[in-house]
């Protein structure tokens, strides 16, 4: 089976402040996102970027078969959520942004309001797999592109671009935690006999702090001497498939002309020593086209596609 993630750029039905200005740039889209989806052909898919659930029961409608979607309750201040293509009916057993008990409010600006949970939720589904239940988790971390009060894009001066960069970071680790209390429960401590993945847009790279949080227990990463060796922390560790990606298409956006991983799959123990094969864009193409993004989210507005390409994995 096909497990991957994308981030599906800003999907919006027309006429919003967000989305396509017109019918003709919002149907160029739908028809090249579902072009990818269908020459992907996954079992399950986690998506990003959901501004309006119409608009992603419209791309549905455009692929072959029936496809069944879940979405989050939980949108940012844009409306764009999480959600899920499967070919099969998911069940949803979590859908929550609250931080852990234990993890206090993170400062978010210079007002002072303190965030005291992510700002787009965490959905996490069951769904048939061939070898027994599949349980995964969908996320979109908070972002590097950084916003500054009164719809700004750019700082005043270096010292705020510093302040709103440390905030960005603080809400990101805290969010990176709070998957991972989740990744916890959905492992419930048997990840050695639970298929379980944690997928989605974590906005920062293999070997940032926030994305290593995800990890859990260090050692056995793929690569090193320690993976194929088992020991007492396989049960609750999570294993970034990244390592497994060719070299040349070992990126998923380019921010500024610059290549970057920022979209991840990570599967449990019993999960990742069935993994085949992991790749960006499409399994029979070379490395994905993508367009170089700037700091202004609303520079591509209307744009067909996305400027992410799909990450996956193929599991035996």
């Amino acid at each position: 089976m096909l497990l991957g993630t994308w981030n599906l750029e800003n999907l919006y039905r027309p006429g919003g402040p967000f989305g396509p200005e017109d019918e003709a740039a919002y149907e160029s889209k739908l028809a090249a996102l579902a072009a990818v989806v269908t020459e992907l052909d996954p079992v399950l898919l986690g998506v990003q970027e959901v501004g309006d659930p119409g608009a992603l029961e419209d791309l549905a409608g455009l692929l072959d078969d029936d496809w069944h979607i879940a979405l989050s309750e939980h949108a940012d201040g844009r409306g764009i959520r999480v959600g899920f293509l499967s070919r099969t009916e998911p069940t949803v057993v979590a859908d929550t942004a609250a931080f852990p008990a234990k993890l206090r409010p993170v400062q978010a600006d210079d007002a002072g309001p303190a965030a005291g949970e992510a700002g787009r939720g965490f959905l996490a589904v069951e769904v048939a797999g061939a070898q027994g239940p599949l349980r995964v988790a969908v996320c979109h971390l908070k972002s590097k592109l950084l916003s500054y009060p009164n719809g700004r894009f750019h700082p005043r001066d270096e010292g705020e671009r510093a302040r709103y960069g440390a905030y960005a970071l603080y809400r990101r680790a805290a969010e990176a935690a709070t998957l991972r209390a989740l990744a916890d429960e959905l492992l419930d401590g048997d990840g050695r006999d639970r298929d379980v993945a944690v997928l989605g847009d974590l906005n920062d790279e293999v070997q940032a702090a926030t994305t290593q949080i995800l990890l859990g227990p260090p050692g056995s990463e793929i690569g090193t001497p320690g993976h194929g060796r088992p020991d007492n922390g396989d049960a609750a560790r999570l294993w970034d498939v990244a390592p497994l990606i060719p070299a040349g298409r070992r990126y998923s956006r380019v921010s500024s002309g610059r290549r970057e991983l920022i979209d991840h799959v990570l599967l449990s123990h019993r999960l990742v020593r069935r993994v085949a094969e992991a790749g960006t864009g499409l399994p029979d193409e070379g490395a994905p086209r993508l367009p170089s993004v700037g700091p202004g989210p609303g520079e591509r507005r209307g744009a067909a596609g996305s400027d992410h390409a799909p990450v996956w994995v193929r599991v035996t």
